[in-house]
This record gives structure tokens, sequence and C-alpha cells, in this order.
């Protein structure tokens, strides 16, 4: 499978990001991630990008807004429309949304409306530029009041928006801070699902530090058919090099 480091958090001993991609492909990597674009010197990465042939595989659409509070809803899609074309220069990237907060007073078939359609309004803007959205999934344990939080409901809002380019970023360490099955909510929509991103628990450290069992998360990722790309989203405890080859050898991949 394909392994794109999160530069966000990595190869940070280079304080450009620029220059993280290039670490990355120094270390055998041919795509990496991102989060938040508008803080970043986006010719710098163009540049980078080209240079060394990466791709990445994720960035965040910027600012965050909530796909839940009609108030909201013209500046979620203002910002998917402005990251698309922002990020345009870099290849396209699937551009990754969560949903934001609940709004307090509102019912859970209001929610459920509200990101419906505020994700179609965003899926009809993807679909015309030919990029993916990837909706995510977080956790309450970072965020108490968020309103996605469960694997299943977000593969819901995909099924309902009904769009090829909106898909679920599904997160390993998100869905295991919520005490998910794997297995189970991933079982027969695993087509939905285009990206997926790695951290073992209990503090989001690499693969092989903590208590998830990466051999069963891979061979469940396998047995359903999984055929996407991996992030590595995940904050190192150990020097750069010493760190992915216990991902690698954790993931076996």
């Amino acid at each position: 499978m394909l392994l794109a480091p999160c530069i966000e958090w990595q190869f940070a001993d280079h304080p450009d990001l620029a220059d993280r991609i290039r670490a990355a492909s120094r270390a055998g990597f041919t795509a990496a991630e991102f989060h938040l674009w508008r803080d970043k010197d986006l010719p710098r990465i163009a540049a980078a990008l080209a240079e060394t042939g990466m791709t990445l595989t994720g960035i965040c659409v910027d600012p965050r807004r909530s796909i839940v509070d009609p108030a909201e809803r013209a500046g979620m899609v203002a910002a998917v429309r402005e990251s698309i074309a922002a990020t345009a220069a870099l290849g396209r990237p699937p551009l990754i949304l969560a949903s934001g907060f609940r709004v307090e007073g509102m019912s859970e078939a209001d929610h459920f409306a509200n990101a419906v359609a505020a994700l179609k309004e965003a899926a009809a803007l993807a679909e015309e530029a030919g990029v993916m959205l990837l909706l995510e999934p977080l956790n309450t344990r970072l965020f108490a009041s968020m309103y996605l939080v469960s694997t299943s409901l977000g593969l819901d809002l995909v099924e309902a928006v009904g769009s090829p380019n909106l898909r679920l970023l599904y997160d390993v360490w998100h869905s295991a801070c919520m005490g998910e099955d794997m297995a189970a909510v991933l079982a027969g929509r695993i087509h939905l699902v285009a990206h997926v991103q790695v951290a073992d628990m209990d503090d989001r450290h690499e693969p092989g530090t903590g208590t998830l069992d990466w051999a069963e998360v891979m061979r469940t990722l396998a047995s359903l058919g999984y055929a996407g790309g991996i992030g590595l989203e995940y904050l190192p405890t150990l020097p750069m090099a010493e760190s992915l080859q216990l991902t690698r050898a954790t993931l076996a991949v």
C-alpha cells in the first residue's frame, strides 16, 4: 500500500514544509499529506512536488467551517471553493472536511439533513473541478461536541449525498478512540472509503508503540478489499528514521 507521512508533524527537523517534502522523498516516499494550507508557502511546496515527483494524499479545507450549522453553510462552501482553487497548483489533492460542532437544540434529523445539503453543494464544486472530498469522522476525546464522530454515520452521509467526488477518510486512531469495531463499521461499504490514516493508541504515536493490533488492522483492510493509501498521521516519539522503520515493520508494507 502507498504510505504517506504527515509532514505537518513529521520531518520536523526541517522548518520549511517544502524541505519536508524533499526529506520524505529521500526517505523513500512518493506521497505526503499535511493539514491547513493558508499558513503555508504554496509556491515553494509546488516547486518541491515538481522537483521530487511527490504527490499529496490530503490537505484540509481551510478555513474549517460547519456542515451542520446553516449559518456557516455559505462560509463552508466558500472555503471548499477557495481550497480547490488554491491547491490546483499542488496537483488537485483530495480535500479533507470535518463536520463542525453540534448545534444546540437541533434534532438529529436536522443535523443529518443540513449536513447532506451542505455536502451536496461542496460535492458539486468538487465534481466540476475534478477533486475528491474526504469526509473525516473525528472523536469525542479531542472534540466533545463534534457532530461526526461515527464511521457508520459518516458512511451514511456519503451514501446520502451520492457523489463520486465525496468519500470517507477512515482514521484508525479516531475510530479506536470511539471504541468502534473496524471490521463491523466498514463491512460492505469499503468502496466508500478513499483514504485511511493511522496512529497507535492511546497517544497517537507511531504504529508499534501502543496497544492496537496492527496485523489485524492490515488484515481487515486487505480482506475488505481496501486498495487506497495509508496516511501516517501520527506524532513521532523516535528520531524520524527509526520512527519510519518501526512503522513500516509494524504495518508490514
